[in-house]
């Protein structure tokens, strides 16, 4: 019984400690929607990150000012390049990637909003218990609020200011640690033989790295 009191003190105690910030697994894969405040955008799709090797792979279905549209990329920061990938007529772009790689998670100067649990803490498995945080974003053009699990720092969702299209929102969900198929990290056979367009003034469509814009 002593043994038993000893444990359950030892649980409160760690479920008392207040949150920390947090560094989200280096491999993620699952998938996100963004949604925007002026309604201009929505956007589903499914992602694949590689912290380690500063990789991300994007493949979105979705609608801008009521217009449909599909997009594929694959993110190499290390080489500064981004694949636009057409599987169906297996044809590629390659351009510069002009942002830098930011690690998923909850930045050390954030501050903490609240804990609160998703869905019941009625019962075991009712519920998910997550850590909500605020901060500005890097370039001081606003601020956002991010929410990621207690355990595992797996995002949920994240909040934040754009001028072009005002709050944009981000919900990430099936998210496993670890990513099925490497190979999809990789440029496909048909991208090896394209050329930089060094001229591309277009900046990436990558609503991902929107959301990693806040770190």
């Amino acid at each position: 019984m002593r043994l038993l009191i000893l444990l359950l003190c030892f649980l409160a105690g760690c479920l008392a400690q207040k949150p920390h910030p947090c560094s989200s697994p280096p491999l993620l894969s699952g998938a996100l929607t963004v949604s925007t405040q002026n309604e201009k955008l929505w956007t589903y799709a499914k992602y694949l990150y590689d912290a380690m090797g500063q990789r991300i792979r994007i493949m979105e279905l979705g609608a801008y000012e009521n217009k449909s549209f599909n997009f594929d990329a694959l993110l190499l920061y290390k080489e500064a390049t981004m694949y636009e990938i057409n599987d169906v007529n297996r044809t590629c772009q390659k351009k510069p990637l002009k942002v830098d790689f930011q690690p998923m998670g909850i930045p050390k100067d954030a501050s903490l909003l609240g804990q609160v649990v998703l869905g019941s803490s009625s019962g075991p498995g009712q519920g998910l218990l997550v850590n909500s945080w605020t901060g500005d974003l890097p370039d001081k053009s606003g601020m956002f609020m991010s929410t990621v699990t207690e355990f595992g720092c797996i995002p949920v969702s994240s909040a934040y200011q754009t001028k072009q299209y005002g709050w944009m929102v981000t919900s990430f969900f099936n998210n496993i640690i670890g990513i099925d198929d490497p190979g999809l990290l990789n440029p496909p056979d048909f991208c090896l033989d394209a050329e930089l367009n060094a001229d591309s003034e277009e900046e990436p469509v990558d609503f991902f790295s929107l959301f990693l814009k806040q770190h």
